[in-house]
């Protein structure tokens, strides 16, 4: 699907052009694998759009996470599916893993938006999706407007592990609606790797902030 069918299909909800990452087409490193360089070790990362203030892409946010529109995060992991399909860093993955919400809060929106985007991601890579290796543990108030560090600092101890009973996962991505400081992309990884230690971690998301 072109830019121009992307735009129409969720017109209602942005009022500007969408601001697309075309990360797919960088064969250098992207601003996203940069934000972790020297602060973990990841795969591959992926972000559709850029996010910035009171652009479309935020607008975008705001309405699959607060104004019960599941079927647009499931539409917009698929069109992330479509674009990193052929990408060969994508290939190998055993499970998409979707950065959970606390059941409090997903009983309150109706879903989990991050989830969302996964099934939509899976359906066009044909991977599973897991759900169970990660819960959330505390109910925490809204990142929005805190930094890295405070982002930390709250997301201590926020998650647990579940035991794996499956196959042994050598390789998956975890999957979030935005990426801003990376911290709670962080707190996942290491609850991964007290699990599977040598585990290969991706990143894919909606947006990256700018």
């Amino acid at each position: 699907m072109d830019t121009p069918q992307i735009q129409a299909t969720i017109c209602p909800v942005c009022s500007s052009e969408l601001h697309f990452s075309n990360y797919e087409n960088y064969s250098e490193a992207t601003p996203l694998d940069k934000l972790f360089w020297g602060r973990s070790n990841i795969h591959a990362t992926y972000a559709l759009l850029l996010f910035g203030k009171g652009n479309s892409t935020q607008k975008i946010l705001h309405t699959l996470k607060y104004k019960d529109r599941s079927d647009l995060a499931s539409y917009m992991g698929s069109e992330i599916g479509r674009r990193i399909e052929q990408l060969t860093k994508f290939q190998d993955l055993d499970a998409l893993i979707p950065v959970p919400l606390h059941p409090k809060k997903e009983f309150l929106r109706g879903y989990n938006q991050a989830e969302k985007i996964a099934e939509g991601i899976a359906e066009i890579l044909r991977i599973p999706v897991n759900t169970q290796l990660i819960k959330r543990a505390v109910f925490t108030e809204s990142q929005t407007k805190k930094g890295r560090l405070s982002r930390w600092d709250n997301m201590q101890d926020r998650f647990v592990s579940s035991r794996n009973k499956g196959k042994t996962l050598k390789h998956i991505a975890l999957i979030d609606d935005v990426v801003t400081t990376g911290a709670t992309i962080e707190t996942c990884m290491q609850i991964l790797r007290k699990q599977f230690p040598e585990i290969q971690i991706s990143i894919i998301s909606i947006a990256v902030a700018q």
